[in-house]
């Protein structure tokens, strides 16, 4: 499906000021189909003079007349007149008679969206319906009385460029109030003149065991929270509904997350709407998981440090040996340590247990580099392409694998010469392909070697990895080793 920029743009007729507003009107929908309990659709203008749909939204609590989205579909004609009028009025027009679709009577109400600038009235960007299934009315009860009201109110900002408010936070925490967690309306002081019986509860079990309703909020939450302990400095903002903002309370061990929408009849603020839910739950399990992702930081972070450790010595014992063959085992193994390390540090710096990979091998070539200081061996390496981001339990083992060919193409390829390793990866949605090529000796009489370091090469790959290696190359002509990782395994 399209995403809303992508429909937008096709147009042509909008800026992306425009676009913004839009985004930020289509982030507030499922809070207006909620509120007038209807489904809500934006269309905006097209080139041919027709409208298209951008968004729609249908409402939690009440039966949705559309089973389709309507997104991308052209405005269709028992609509149109009434968006056309709206669009060119920059007034809210109302069907003057119930519409039927499928059968089913409908009410429709077409409201302008008006895109204010600064001062200025601004434009008229786009068309928001409301579809409300008549069918489905029943004698209303008190809070959907007050749900339509502060729908109405929200509707009478839309036109007049009020709402969205830019100044509002984008990006809301996990478990933001919606209004059927919990509404409450306050007027012009802070008073409560209606509170849902889920905002009620949530601050009954903040220790609140009187009506909300009369009561000024910022007093109520004065009194709910425990002067020892530190408030989030916009809550005064919020209680008192002059700031479109979020924020959390906490007393007695329960977290209520909170946000206020000003209402304002052009310009004049007239109360607020304060939505509210019980996100006590959701805050635990976000702590458990910071702890978590502190406490499998903190393993890494000692992971590299003993394999650090484990590094050294064997570099030491290995300045120690008498013996040239065992001295290059110990060196060899310190590089495999090391190579390993550089996966766990790299972790150690971050939440997600995720690696960008470009970065440990650009420490795995520095690691490479002592090889290459090699007497009578001057080598260079030059990297081509990126690797991206891979799961940590991928990481480790490319890593090593990656550590042992291009040592193997500096230490044996190149050996007592001069000359470049080329590593070169590149990567689709299904296959990361490395190559790693040397102007070396090349293979022997086309061999591949039998040592420890490829045996450890193919059990990473092949083994751990499902992947495949090939070693291509003649003797005088240089080494080429192909490596494939299918990207199916790698689920980032």
């Amino acid at each position: 499906m399209s995403t809303l920029s992508d429909l937008v743009h096709a147009q042509g007729l909008l800026t992306d000021a425009d676009v913004e507003w839009l985004h930020r009107m289509a982030g507030d929908g499922q809070l207006l189909a909620d509120l007038a309990s209807a489904d809500m659709v934006i269309w905006v203008k097209t080139a041919d003079g027709s409208f298209v749909a951008v968004t729609h939204s249908r409402p939690s609590g009440a039966a949705t007349l559309f089973y389709r989205d309507l997104v991308g579909e052209k405005v269709r004609p028992q609509w149109r007149t009434q968006v056309q009028s709206a669009f060119e009025s920059g007034a809210i027009v109302d069907s003057s008679s119930p519409d039927w679709f499928e059968e089913t009577p409908t009410r429709v109400r077409a409201v302008p969206v008006r895109r204010r600038e600064g001062k200025d009235e601004g434009e008229i960007i786009g068309v928001l319906t409301r579809h409300t299934n008549l069918g489905e009315v029943r004698m209303p009860s008190r809070q959907q009385i007050s749900f339509d009201e502060c729908a109405n109110d929200l509707f009478r900002m839309i036109t007049s460029g009020e709402f969205p408010d830019l100044a509002a936070p984008t990006a809301p925490r996990r478990g933001a109030p919606r209004a059927s967690d919990g509404l409450i309306r306050l007027d012009v002081d802070g008073i409560t003149t209606f509170a849902s019986p889920n905002a009620l509860s949530a601050f009954n079990r903040m220790g609140f065991d009187d009506e909300l309703e009369g009561e000024s909020l910022a007093e109520v939450t004065t009194r709910l929270v425990p002067p020892s302990r530190q408030v989030d400095e916009s809550l005064p903002v919020v209680v008192t509904g002059r700031a479109p903002w979020r924020t959390d309370m906490e007393a007695r061990g329960v977290t209520v997350s909170l946000r206020a929408i000003p209402l304002k009849d052009h310009g004049t603020r007239i109360g607020a709407i304060v939505l509210c839910r019980d996100v006590s739950e959701l805050r635990h399990q976000e702590q458990e998981l910071i702890t978590k992702d502190a406490t499998i930081r903190e393993i890494h972070h000692r992971v590299k440090n003993n394999l650090q450790t484990v590094a050294s010595l064997l570099r030491i014992q290995a300045r120690r040996t008498h013996s040239d063959e065992a001295r290059e085992a110990l060196t060899q193994a310190m590089r495999r340590v090391e190579s390993i390390a550089v996966v766990h540090d790299t972790l150690a710096s971050g939440l997600a247990q995720t690696v960008d990979f470009d970065e440990v091998f650009d420490r795995v070539l520095k690691l490479v580099a002592e090889v290459a200081a090699a007497p009578n061996t001057r080598a260079r390496t030059q990297l081509e392409g990126r690797f991206g981001v891979l799961p940590s339990e991928y990481a480790t083992p490319l890593a090593l694998a990656l550590t042992e060919v291009v040592t193997n193409a500096v230490e044996h390829g190149l050996a007592g010469q001069e000359g470049i390793v080329r590593i070169e990866a590149s990567r689709t949605s299904e296959l990361l392909r490395v190559t790693v090529a040397d102007s070396g000796h090349g293979l022997p009489e086309g061999r591949v070697g039998q040592g420890l370091g490829t045996q450890i090469v193919r059990t990473l790959i092949q083994g751990e990895l499902s992947g495949s290696i090939e070693w291509k190359g003649a003797e005088g002509e240089g080494t080429e080793v192909i490596i494939e990782i299918p990207m199916r395994w790698i689920s980032v």
